[in-house]
């Protein structure tokens, strides 16, 4: 059994002035110990809403369907106090917004010593103790000092880097990066990648990497899905999805990239259009007014994942057809 088994997540949101709108939709996924999988796609493609609800942290007119098992047990159906219990210590997240995501009337000794306490039993200076080592380790100078500082004496990046260490202190059997390096300048990212290889290898912390940074996807993942529009459209491994992409989305993602060897003055690749609206892309393929492969059937007819060898995507186009990840596809 995997450590983290994700069936069919749909997430939606009731609305006031409107229909209730689908921003997650039959999401699937699993995760072994020691694993680690990225989730890649636009801005509102629903990755992040993926996560939250797997959490219990949707808003209060989002509801969450389908089923989440986190060793056998079904996180979606928990009440709230027992996956209070979870959250934190087996489960953990790094959010992408340091800014919202510390309160700014607490201490960050406070801030980070309160899950040691509440779910290991740690007295406040063992609590401390391990706080003031964690902040060490994301290398925060001074750091027995500055623990007893407000979140806004920090920087941006020092505040991510706070929530980093904190997520890391718990040892959690999965943790939830969204966005994690963001904040950070190139040196400090790759001693924050550094850390979760070494918490995935050593710990066999399984990790879910919610990133725009297909780098660091390379870098850390050993499986990566795609989304667009609320759903998956393209799962494989790492190396499987970069080497050949096989969904035109992935394949436009990919050619958007800045190329080392591409010639001095080229333009760079874009994908044409705007990703739609939550819950507004109607019949046939999200992707198809942006899609330079689509025809009539992408127009008409939504197509649903399927898995074709040990990757799997939701395109009308044959499995053997050749994508170009390069300039001149989508320009």
């Amino acid at each position: 059994m995997a450590l983290l088994e994700v069936n069919n997540l749909g997430v939606r949101f009731t609305r006031r002035d409107g229909p209730s709108v689908d921003v997650v939709q039959d999401v699937s996924f699993a995760l072994d110990a020691g694993g680690t999988l990225g989730i890649v796609g636009e801005s509102g493609s629903g990755k992040s809403q993926t996560v939250m609800a797997l959490l219990g942290l949707l808003a209060s007119n989002g509801q969450a369907s389908g089923h989440a098992f986190l060793r056998g047990a079904d996180l979606l159906a928990m009440k709230p106090a027992a996956l209070n219990r979870i959250r934190g210590d087996r489960i953990a997240m790094i959010f992408q917004d340091p800014m919202t995501s510390l309160n700014p009337f607490l201490t960050i000794e406070r801030q980070m010593t309160e899950a040691l306490q509440l779910h290991r039993n740690a007295t406040r200076r063992e609590a401390r103790k391990r706080a003031i080592e964690a902040l060490e380790r994301v290398r925060i100078p001074d750091a027995a000092r500055r623990i007893g500082m407000y979140p806004h004496e920090f920087s941006g990046g020092m505040r991510q880097r706070v929530l980093i260490a904190a997520a890391l202190m718990m040892e959690p059997d999965v943790l939830i990066a969204d966005e994690p390096t963001t904040a950070l300048d190139v040196t400090v990212q790759a001693q924050i990648l550094a850390l979760l290889r070494e918490m995935n290898r050593e710990r066999g912390t399984a990790i879910v990497l919610i990133t725009h940074d297909m780098g660091v996807v390379a870098e850390l993942c050993d499986d990566v899905m795609v989304m667009y529009a609320g759903r998956a459209v393209e799962k494989a491994s790492a190396s499987a999805l970069f080497a050949r992409p096989q969904h035109p989305y992935t394949a436009g993602l990919l050619g958007a990239l800045p190329r080392l060897d591409a010639q001095v003055g080229a333009p760079l690749c874009t994908i044409p259009g705007n990703p739609p609206m939550p819950g507004g892309s109607g019949a046939g393929c999200a992707f198809a007014p942006r899609c330079a492969y689509a025809f009539e059937r992408c127009r008409s007819e939504a197509p649903s994942l399927h898995s074709h060898g040990a990757r799997s995507r939701a395109c009308h186009l044959p499995a053997d057809i050749a994508l170009q990840a390069a300039p001149g596809v989508f320009v």
